[in-house]
């Protein structure tokens, strides 16, 4: 019999979890280079360039690749010949290891878990409970898996009870596009077929958890129906030209995984689950000889990506002085350079407004030709301004838009990803423009912030309204005033140049 400590347990977790918080697995950061070394779209090469460079900022720096640091989650193999020292339920050390790890005073955690989910959403403030997944199997030793897991990406998970004869590629290729750029690509997709519902879902969320190897597979070849599916669907998800960030481009997935299962002669379940840019995971093995050692990437392992603020293509903003018609000026996909003071807002905040303005209340700041940026940031540590501060998925703000534009004086937005069709109507309408900043870049955005005060809603935490001072922070024009989205225009634009290219997709 092995036996188990309880502190032992604990730490490992609470280190797995900061580990992942700033390491990308070396498989994914390898698959990322090579993906920017073929890139063709500049403006996916771009947004690629910054996700590089921010992965290795935070190895290097031990921060948070992404603000959204995720909800906590843990795949357990238990050996039938493991006996456990302690006095916690194995819920409880996972959640005592995620608790702590969350809440460490060198590099603490985003508290994104909300209790009671379809009532008052309050915050547990530590980052628990975990999502916990046990399997019992044969052996002396307990086999781990934790991850973090964004909001964004888990936000597009896809599920479907397809008919047996239903052709599940046609499915796959119809659905992907319809889950928009939040989950943040390029990443890895995780197919599960079979079994019931519930099943399914858990087969994708598992199959995201193994290394990047599509090419390894493309030179040995498939020896399964699985594998077959994963090649036949990495090329031709890639051929939709979705590509880094939804911007059009050559990669939108480094890997595809499927797993599957018996199911139902009347069924065939099938679930999609994606994995970002901030793919974090990691794997070990407790054996009763004390924590789990985790072993550091080496950085010289990183590509020798660095992006840097380009002032000959990019124009630098001034935000304190922006007018109106410098935003009905701005073009789609122009690049720029923002400078000067703007506001943050999230979802609590729009909702806060939208009841004060409903109340005729006033609000805390004054919009009046500002732009808000929607962020939820990290807390800072040491001489920070600002922890990591990445963009948050623009669409849950679609329905907050038209309320802003004409009723606060608000001119612009920044967020991730696209807008829905009710937000670039009142984009249009209003002479408006939103502004695109790269999601899975959340510690280079950081370095911009020169300054941060809380201006509104203190009470909301990571959701209050700040008041941020940046230097050159990147954004491109996603949404212009006349309405034209680059996430419509550039993935149709890609697609069709893929069509003409295939062997250049990999």
């Amino acid at each position: 019999m092995t036996t188990i400590r309880q502190d032992d347990f604990i730490q490992s977790v609470a280190d797995a979890f900061q580990f992942i918080s700033y390491y990308h697995p070396l498989d994914y950061i390898t698959a990322l280079g090579a993906a920017y070394e073929r890139e063709e779209s500049p403006a996916a090469k771009d947004a690629i360039a910054q996700i590089l460079t921010n992965s290795r900022m935070s190895a290097e720096g031990h921060r948070p690749i992404c603000q959204d640091t995720g909800i906590a989650l843990v795949f357990l193999k238990v050996g039938m010949q493991v006996q456990w020292d302690a006095t916690l339920s194995v819920q409880q050390m996972v959640d005592e290891g995620v608790r702590r790890a969350y809440g460490n005073a060198e590099n603490p955690l985003r508290a994104s878990v909300l209790a009671d989910p379809a009532g008052a959403r309050k915050n547990t403030r530590d980052n628990t409970p975990a999502v916990v997944h046990y399997e019992i199997v044969p052996g002396h030793h307990v086999e781990v898996i934790c991850a973090a897991k964004g909001g964004g990406s888990e936000a597009k998970a896809k599920f479907a009870m397809l008919n047996p004869s239903d052709d599940l590629v046609e499915w796959i290729l119809k659905t992907v596009p319809t889950m928009g750029a939040g989950w943040c690509p390029p990443g890895i997709l995780g197919v599960g077929i079979g079994g019931t519902p519930e099943k399914a879902m858990l087969l994708a969320k598992e199959a995201i958890m193994a290394p990047v190897d599509i090419q390894d597979l493309k030179t040995r070849g498939a020896k399964t129906r699985a594998e077959q599916l994963r090649l036949e669907l990495h090329e031709k998800i890639n051929a939709l030209g979705i590509g880094a960030q939804g911007l059009g481009g050559l990669t939108t997935v480094l890997d595809v995984k499927v797993l599957d299962y018996p199911t139902h002669a009347a069924n065939l379940p099938v679930a999609l689950i994606p994995n970002c840019a901030a793919t974090r995971h990691i794997h070990f093995e407790l054996d009763g000889s004390g924590p789990a050692k985790l072993q550091p990437p080496r950085l010289e392992d990183w590509p020798r990506v660095t992006w840097q603020p380009n002032t000959k293509t990019s124009t630098r903003v001034n935000l304190d002085t922006l007018t109106p018609a410098e935003v009905a000026a701005w073009t789609p996909g122009q690049t720029l350079l923002l400078n000067g003071k703007m506001l943050t807002g999230r979802d609590a905040a729009h909702k806060r407004i939208a009841d004060m303005l409903a109340k005729g209340e006033k609000l805390p700041v004054d919009f009046t030709n500002r732009v808000i940026y929607y962020v939820g940031p990290v807390d800072p540590v040491r001489d920070e301004v600002m922890g990591p501060a990445g963009p948050t998925t623009a669409t849950r703000m679609d329905k907050f838009t038209e309320m802003m534009l004409a009723q606060t004086g608000l001119i612009s937005m920044i967020g991730k990803a696209e807008r829905g069709p009710a937000a670039i109507e009142a984009i249009k309408k209003h002479k408006s423009a939103y502004l695109m900043a790269v999601g899975g870049a959340a510690y280079l955005v950081a370095k911009a912030i020169q300054s941060a005060r809380v201006v509104g809603f203190a009470d909301l935490g990571m959701e209050a309204i700040y008041e941020f001072e940046v230097k050159d922070m990147p954004v491109t024009v996603a949404v212009d005033s006349l309405g034209t989205s680059v996430h419509v225009t550039g993935p149709k634009e890609w697609q069709a140049k893929i069509g003409k290219i295939p062997v250049k997709v990999a």
